[in-house]
């Protein structure tokens, strides 16, 4: 009886406890979601640019997400189809932040950004004090790519939890970039929908969580619509800021300065892939020296009879006197040698210093030996490989255990431009190649300097070319749309589009929308519209 009475008073306690406990955190997050008061605020802009600064560091601190790759960039792994395993995680993990974030703030669940948020606070710390230390092999504290990351998700965690605390906004309208019509919203709205994929990511985004009645190519008009109208009322507020005098010529600043970089930027177009090929070479060029010279004589398509390759110490630079004042000046007389030697510096030549006897053993066959004999007796002519100044020597070894061993000795007739030869070895066999090396783009040009000047001229020019044709040409089809002296009356029907909708009179988006496809249909109807307020 004793025993039951405390297992009793032990239940009774332990409940009591958890309750103690539980009900404080329940009254905490339902007081988060369902506040007495809360000033409504829009702090979504702020974390998705937290999360585009993440994402960039990411990218660019790709070295800082792998276990070897501390030397590494990003450009010359994927192109080489290696990507650490840490480095696709967070990227992945970024990417899909960034999504679901979206979802949440188009739906408006304060629960579920919550929800979101705890699960975030605790897996971000999981990974990085735990998990990707032990994949690279490196301490957080020592990771300063992973630190500055860290730092900007926490920006992003207390973003967060302030939007919480106030709540979503009732209302979604348009795109922030929009709210104003100056120069600045112009051209960071029309960078912001140059970005691949990112326009149409957020157009299908918003149909897919967002409550509407259009179909998502009717969704996709409306947008195309507002995005071009915005423009238009941005270039009319500037004409109206900085109004052009009727019947007065174009000013030489306006005309130079604008007309004049449009043509230098043309002409730099036109000559790029030229002017990209000798600067690559010439000013950034790196130095591609040989490693291993290989050099072999075959007579027609017998075996070689002469196989021999210099490495390291063999090959030998050349110095800047010996280059101007020794090699150059032997072909002044000779104007086509010296036009071929002019695109070189003393750096991309180098001396290959080979052995006189050949590196193998002549071991051809009785009969192929029996066909040479004949040939080399004739006054046939035949084909040689390599044609050179050079004397040639076959030299016999009698062996008693190997029998006749026979190899080929090469020695050039006169010595080179440049001695190379120390007093010793003046006089023994050898032959010296001068190598003449092509400087070659570095790396981080390498993927346009791979594609040549007329891969340049097909892939670049001619693409740039199309598009610069589309801006000079077709504009008498596209006057009615673009020339609108007043689209007020056309902006704030888009805006009232955006607004039924999220005050849930789906029918009159219907409504509106279908105005809106009739005004563009309509040109006597958009001439009205778009009258100046005057008339």
């Amino acid at each position: 009886m004793y025993c039951h009475e405390q297992m009793i008073k032990a239940k009774t306690f332990t409940i009591k406890r958890t309750m103690e406990v539980y009900l404080p955190i329940r009254q905490f997050f339902y007081n988060l979601v369902h506040p007495e008061y809360s000033a409504v605020t829009d702090v979504y802009v702020l974390m998705f640019l937290a999360d585009t600064v993440d994402f960039i560091i990411i990218v660019f601190g790709f070295s800082a997400f792998g276990k070897h790759s501390a030397g590494a960039d990003i450009t010359s792994s994927l192109s080489e189809d290696q990507v650490p395993g840490a480095f696709l995680v967070m990227v992945l993990i970024q990417f899909g932040t960034m999504v679901v974030d979206r979802a949440l703030y188009l739906k408006k669940t304060v629960l579920g950004k919550v929800i979101f948020q705890v699960i975030l606070v605790f897996g971000i710390h999981f990974w990085m004090f735990f998990i990707l230390p032990g994949v690279t092999e490196r301490r957080f504290n020592e990771n300063t790519v992973a630190k500055l990351w860290y730092c900007i998700k926490c920006i992003y965690f207390g973003l967060s939890a302030y939007q919480i605390r106030c709540g979503y906004p009732t209302r979604v309208l348009g795109n922030f970039l929009t709210k104003s019509y100056n120069y600045a919203n112009l051209f960071l709205f029309q960078g912001f929908r140059l970005i691949p994929f990112l326009t149409e990511l957020r157009a299908v985004m918003d149909w897919v969580w967002t409550d509407t009645s259009l179909s998502l190519s009717s969704w996709i008009c409306v947008e195309d619509i507002y995005a071009h109208i915005f423009v238009l009322k941005c270039w009319r507020e500037s004409e109206r800021r900085y109004p052009q005098p009727r019947g007065q010529a174009k000013k030489p600043v306006v005309k130079y300065g604008m007309g004049g970089m449009i043509v230098m930027l043309l002409i730099c177009i036109i000559w790029f892939p030229l002017l990209f090929m000798s600067l690559v070479k010439s000013v950034v060029g790196v130095v591609n020296k040989p490693l291993d010279v290989s050099f072999s004589i075959t007579l027609a398509g017998f075996q070689p009879i002469f196989t021999m390759s210099a490495q390291q110490n063999q090959l030998r630079e050349v110095s800047n006197h010996e280059f101007h004042n020794t090699f150059m000046r032997s072909y002044l007389s000779d104007p086509e040698a010296m036009q071929w030697l002019e695109s070189y510096m003393p750096e991309d030549l180098t001396i290959a210093e080979l052995e006189g006897s050949s590196n193998s053993l002549w071991t051809i066959s009785p009969p192929s030996r029996t066909n040479i004999m004949k040939m080399l007796s004739s006054k046939e002519q035949f084909p040689i490989t390599v044609e050179v100044a050079i004397t040639l020597a076959l030299e016999r070894l009698h062996n008693d255990s190997e029998g006749v061993q026979e190899w080929w000795i090469v020695n050039q007739t006169s010595p080179g431009k440049i001695n190379v030869r120390s007093p010793k070895n003046l006089y023994n066999a050898g032959l010296e190649l001068y190598v003449f090396s092509d400087q070659v783009s570095p790396p981080s040009l390498g993927f346009l300097a791979g594609y040549g000047i007329m891969g340049l001229y097909a892939s670049v020019v001619l693409v740039i070319g199309k598009f610069v044709r589309e801006f000079f040409s077709g504009i008498s089809h596209t006057i009615m749309f673009e020339e609108l002296p007043n689209v007020d009356r056309i902006l704030k029907l888009c805006t009232d589009i955006f607004l039924v909708r999220e005050t849930g009179e789906l029918d009159l988006e219907e409504d509106m929308y279908a105005k809106l496809i009739f005004l563009y249909r309509s040109p006597e109807t958009m001439i009205k519209w778009t009258r100046e307020k005057t008339q």
